[in-house]
């Protein structure tokens, strides 16, 4: 497929280049030492994903660990209350820990076992990252420290408890807005410290080279097992695919097996509470080029180009930046980003509950609020959201902040 002159066929070949960029997005702009440590990264990577036993370990994991392929369900109820679009979501909240956040976190923990480190060092915003990592860190044997905002540690009760039963050490950050950003910020500054013995295995593709790349290839398998599940349910593919954006690991995975397809691609990204700065989060909706986290792509700026503060509804999506692959994507036009709000995303997050019986995360709330938007603009046609991630961590907060509706 050739979109606006790029060849998607032989898109994954080309990017990222050797340096870690997707177009002018990208890189890593970090200190030298870092440098040092994230070319052994590097090094270590691109060994170990051509050896045929780690990909064999992997898919062992995946089927007898993890449970996949997660399934593919057509939402038959909610699509007839919209009328002659039919709906269908692929379930990473059946994937173990309850999100698409254990495809990446086993490949990393796996890749630090190969490399011989003794600890995985990483921050979370809604928990599930964590809690993925935390479980890895168990299942391989190693040390965990996982950094968190006092804000949302207070938010994912449930995950923070989940994290530390796994024996992971949770370390809650108060300064700034004491939320995914500066959960990050911590983390890289305990890296920095500790980066002989330790990986940091960031929870999204972001960060510098190889990260966004590393975590979008091992989330791949969401959008491989969906396309091939998609042709085998319906004898086609969907007319658009749906996915949540905030840093953007479950929509890379999701939308690389779709690419080189005559589908149209939605990335969602949190409103929030409107388009006021400091009120959300849609980075690559009102962004602009930007440095933050050792990497380049689109940013929200406050007055002094610094990263400005952000809000949303879900933890998970409250980041001031978004991936450099999502920034390239939105450049080219190949991924259509838009925007959905808290109210929006409530109410979907009910719907789905209601009328399918499943309890979606919030964060995967924004793609089912926007699919159910499509559906009724299309009139016609199907549509596949990636159902990111189960609800259970969001219920208590829903339920104090919401009541039912």
């Amino acid at each position: 497929m050739i979109h606006n002159g790029m060849e998607f066929d032989t898109y994954f070949k080309n990017y990222p280049d050797k340096d870690g960029f997707f177009g002018k997005y990208g890189g890593a702009y970090i200190t030298e030492e870092l440098k040092a440590a994230m070319d052994e990264i590097t090094e270590a990577y691109f060994t170990i994903c051509k050896s045929a036993k780690f990909i064999s370990e992997l898919r062992r994991i995946r089927k007898e660990f993890q449970g996949r392929p997660t399934p593919i369900s057509h939402l038959e109820r909610l699509s007839g209350k919209l009328g002659n679009v039919q709906l269908y979501v692929k379930r990473e909240d059946l994937n173990h820990t309850g999100a698409h956040k254990l495809n990446h976190c086993m490949g990393e923990a796996l890749l630090a076992k190969y490399m011989g480190k003794k600890k995985v060092i990483a921050e979370t915003g809604a928990g599930q990252h964590g809690v993925a990592l935390a479980t890895a860190a168990a299942y391989f044997g190693l040390e965990c420290d996982i950094y968190m905002g006092s804000v949302d540690i207070k938010k994912q009760a449930p995950n923070v408890a989940r994290m530390k039963i796994l024996g992971a050490n949770v370390v809650e950050v108060t300064h700034g807005l004491a939320t995914l950003k500066e959960a990050v910020d911590a983390a890289f500054a305990a890296y920095a410290r500790e980066y002989k013995d330790s990986i940091y295995c960031i929870g999204s593709v972001l960060g510098p080279h190889p990260f966004p790349m590393m975590v979008r290839d091992f989330q791949s398998v969401v959008g491989i097992e969906a396309r091939e599940q998609f042709i085998e349910m319906t004898g086609e593919l969907p007319d658009a695919i749906v996915a949540c954006v905030g840093g953007g690991s479950n929509a890379m995975g999701f939308f690389s097996g779709f690419l080189n397809d005559p589908v149209d691609i939605y990335g969602v990204e949190p409103l929030g509470r409107g388009a006021t700065l400091g009120d959300h989060a849609a980075s690559l909706k009102y962004g602009e080029e930007g440095i933050m986290h050792g990497f380049n792509s689109l940013m929200l700026k406050d007055e002094n180009g610094e990263p400005a503060p952000v809000y949303s509804v879900a933890s998970g999506l409250d980041y001031p930046s978004s991936g450099p692959e999502h920034a390239f994507l939105h450049d080219l036009g190949r991924v259509t980003y838009d925007v959905i709000d808290d109210e929006d995303t409530i109410d979907a997050f009910f719907a789905l509950s209601k009328t399918e019986g499943i309890i979606p995360a919030i964060e995967s709330s924004h793609a089912v609020a926007y699919a159910i938007k499509l559906a009724q603009k299309m009139g016609r046609g199907s549509i596949l959201i990636n159902l990111s991630g189960r609800g259970d961590k969001d219920m208590d907060f829903i339920i104090e902040k919401y009541g039912i509706r």
